[in-house]
C-alpha cells in the first residue's frame, strides 16, 4: 500500500530568517495601515488565514473575501523580496531534509505532498528559494481553510487527482508543532513530529505524537516508520 507523506514547511523543512513575518507585517501596514501587525500573535503551526484574522481583529476589522485577496497578494509581493534577504536567526534547510526527500522521492510506494499554513504561492516562494519545491506534486495550504485541522482532506483529495488513493491511516503528517499533530489525529492520519521548531520532544509527545524526532537527519529511522505503519495496517 502506498503512503502519502505530507510535510509542513516552516520549522520542519526550512527556516527563512523571519521572511514570512516581515512580509506579512509589510502587507498589513500597506493595505490596512496596521504596523507590526503580528506582534504578540502566535504564528507557529497556524494558517496564514487565521493569523490575518487575528491581526485584523485588533482593529475591529473582519476579513472579507476582497480584503483577504488584497492582503494575500500584497504579502506574496513582499515575500518575493524578503526571502532574498539574510533575515534574523536561522535561514536554512533543516538537518537531514535534502537526504530524506531524496530517499523518499526514490521510492515507488511513497507520494510526497505538503500540508502547511502558508498560502500556496508563499509556500512555493519559500521552497523554491531552497530548491525544495520540485519534490512536491500537490498539497494543502493556508488558502484552503483557516482551521489547520481541515487541511488533510484537501491534501488527500489532491493526491487522488494525481492517482494516489490511500486511506487516512496511510497518510503521514510531518511537522514541528502541536497543530501539525492535531490535524493528523483529527482524521486518523499518522503524526510524525520533529523538534526543529519551537517545541521540544517532550511537548510534542505530550500532545499525542507517538513518533517524535529531534531532527530528520536519521533517514533510515524515518524509513522504518513506513514499514511499521505498513505492518500495523495488515493486522
Amino acid at each position: 500500500m502506498p503512503k502519502l507523506v505530507l510535510f509542513d514547511i516552516d520549522g520542519t523543512l526550512v527556516l527563512t530568517g523571519g521572511a514570512g513575518m516581515r512580509a506579512m507585517n509589510r502587507a498589513c501596514a500597506s493595505v490596512v495601515g496596521l504596523a507590526d501587525a503580528l506582534t504578540g500573535i502566535p504564528v507557529a503551526g497556524r494558517t496564514d488565514w487565521i493569523i490575518l484574522q487575528d491581526a485584523l481583529r485588533r482593529i475591529g476589522r473582519g476579513l472579507d473575501d476582497s480584503l483577504f485577496a488584497a492582503l494575500r497578494d500584497e504579502y506574496i509581493h513582499h515575500l518575493r523580496d524578503e526571502i532574498e534577504l539574510p533575515g534574523h536567526g536561522t535561514k536554512a534547510v533543516m538537518p537531514g531534509i535534502r537526504e530524506l526527500l531524496d530517499a523518499l522521492a526514490g521510492r515507488d510506494d511513497v507520494f510526497l505532498g505538503l500540508l502547511t499554513g502558508n498560502f500556496e504561492q508563499g509556500a512555493r516562494i519559500k521552497l523554491e528559494h531552497f530548491d525544495l519545491w520540485r519534490y512536491f506534486a500537490c498539497g494543502a495550504f493556508g488558502d484552503d481553510a483557516a482551521d489547520r485541522n481541515a487541511l488533510v482532506p484537501f491534501a488527500l483529495e489532491r493526491a487522488r487527482r494525481c492517482g494516489v488513493d490511500v486511506p487516512y491511516a496511510d497518510v503521514l503528517v510531518v511537522g514541528d508543532t502541536p497543530h501539525d499533530v492535531a490535524c493528523a489525529l483529527a482524521v486518523g492520519a499518522v503524526p510524525v513530529a520533529v523538534a526543529t521548531g519551537s517545541y521540544s520532544v517532550d511537548r510534542l509527545r505530550g500532545c499525542g505524537a507517538e513518533i517524535v524526532f529531534e531532527d530528520l537527519s536519521e533517514t533510515e529511522a524515518f524509513m522504518r516508520i513506513l514499514e511499521d505503519t505498513e505492518r500495523r495496517g495488515r493486522r
